[in-house]
Formats: C-alpha cells, structure tokens, sequence
C-alpha cells in the first residue's frame, strides 16, 4: 500500500508533492476531496503507532475548539480525525510499511531520500 494524503489548498502541501518523487505507483489522495475513511485510518495507525501522532495540533479547529485545554484520549484523536480532514496530520506518506508524517524539513528529507532509494 502507497498513499500520500495532501490538502491540494495547503501551500506545504503543493510544495512538497514537488519536492517529492512520487511515481505512479503511490496514490495521491486529496483529504478534503476524499476524506480518510476508518478503514484507511486504521492501515495508517497500525503503522504510525498513535492516532496523536497522525493528529494535527495547528488545525484552527483545535484551537477554535480550545482542545488543548482538554486531556484528549488516542480514541478522541481518531474521532476527531475522522470528524474533519484537518485535523490530519499533513503530509502523509505511506509506503508499505515506512510512513513519513507531517511537514518539517526532517521528515520531507527523510522521506525523499528514501523514496530516492526505492
């Protein structure tokens, strides 16, 4: 299983799809176009190890929401992961079973050196 989850209006997003060598072979799928299903959560969980880590703390709904006030459970991070795609942590690339999540300068040359090897 290859996927990349991107947000087509995020700016990171676009920047590091280009960054990035994804061949045909990884499907790119535009959360809020397709949002990630239960069962695609839990294929990306089971690797990622936490739903806190596939969770995004910059949302504005989390802060609209006042979240971090609030002791949230691995099982609220998935609710909530489900409820609306930006709470998603973004990118996301999945590549068998090597994932890459989020957008900082680590993570993006990590991923793109190891796509590079593939």
């Amino acid at each position: 299983m290859r996927f990349f989850y991107y947000l087509s209006s995020c700016d990171s997003c676009k920047r590091i799809r280009n960054e990035l060598s994804l061949d045909e072979s990884i499907i790119q799928i535009d959360i809020k176009k397709s949002p990630i299903t239960n069962f695609r959560l839990e294929q990306i969980h089971a690797i990622a190890g936490s739903y806190e880590a596939l969770f995004s703390k910059r949302a504005q709904l989390y802060k609209q929401r006042n979240l971090k006030s609030k002791d949230l459970t691995e099982l609220d991070y998935r609710a909530l992961i489900l409820e609306n795609y930006t709470f998603l942590k973004r990118p996301v690339l999945l590549f068998d079973n090597v994932i890459f999540i989020g957008n900082s300068p680590k993570v993006i040359a990590e991923a793109n050196t190891f796509l590079n090897e593939q």
